[in-house]
């Protein structure tokens, strides 16, 4: 086989076609600065527009008030009477329906919560069970029952707990 010499200007036109099928792929791909910049100015404006649609529709704020369920205790409410025999302390005296606001177990606990419903108006005295050994805290005592579930309806307010007692011998 013989080897034709390759033409001078063939290689040229070669070499500028590369040249330029490369630069046509190059740039075509890329898009130019300028457009780029106006797309994202756009998008970023449109975005803002769309927050303000957002945050200048008015809001409704409907305000919530809780509801608390009150029921009354009727005055036959017999659901915590309880029957003890108990020694009163300090020579005081009790009637047969009596209003308890603490036990314990120890009388200085007993006679702390006495002193403090004395302080608020209270004929408070306590009381042993002699069975148990439990010191009762009695706030207050009535000889009906009507009496003293209304005074305990009105300590429940401050403690939750109070219960009659209704005292035996």
């Amino acid at each position: 086989m013989e080897k034709k010499p390759i033409n001078a200007f063939a290689s040229k036109q070669m070499l500028l076609a590369g040249v330029a099928l490369f630069s046509a792929i190059a740039f075509t791909g890329c898009k130019s600065s300028a457009e780029s910049s106006y797309k994202k100015a756009y998008e970023k404006a449109k975005a803002q527009e769309q927050a303000e649609q957002r945050t200048t529709e008015p809001v409704s704020v409907t305000p919530v008030t809780p509801v608390t369920t009150v029921q009354p205790v009727t005055p036959t409410d017999n659901s915590d009477l309880r029957s003890e025999r108990l020694n009163v302390m300090n020579n005081g005296t009790l009637k047969a329906y009596n209003v308890v606001c603490g036990s314990f177990k120890s009388i200085d606990n007993a006679n702390n919560l006495r002193n403090t419903l004395v302080n608020k108006g209270y004929n408070a005295q306590v009381a042993q069970n002699p069975e148990t050994g439990m010191y009762r805290v009695v706030a207050s005592s009535f000889d009906d029952r009507t009496s003293a579930i209304n005074s305990r309806n009105d300590l429940r307010a401050t403690y939750p707990d109070a219960w009659i007692l209704l005292r035996t011998y």
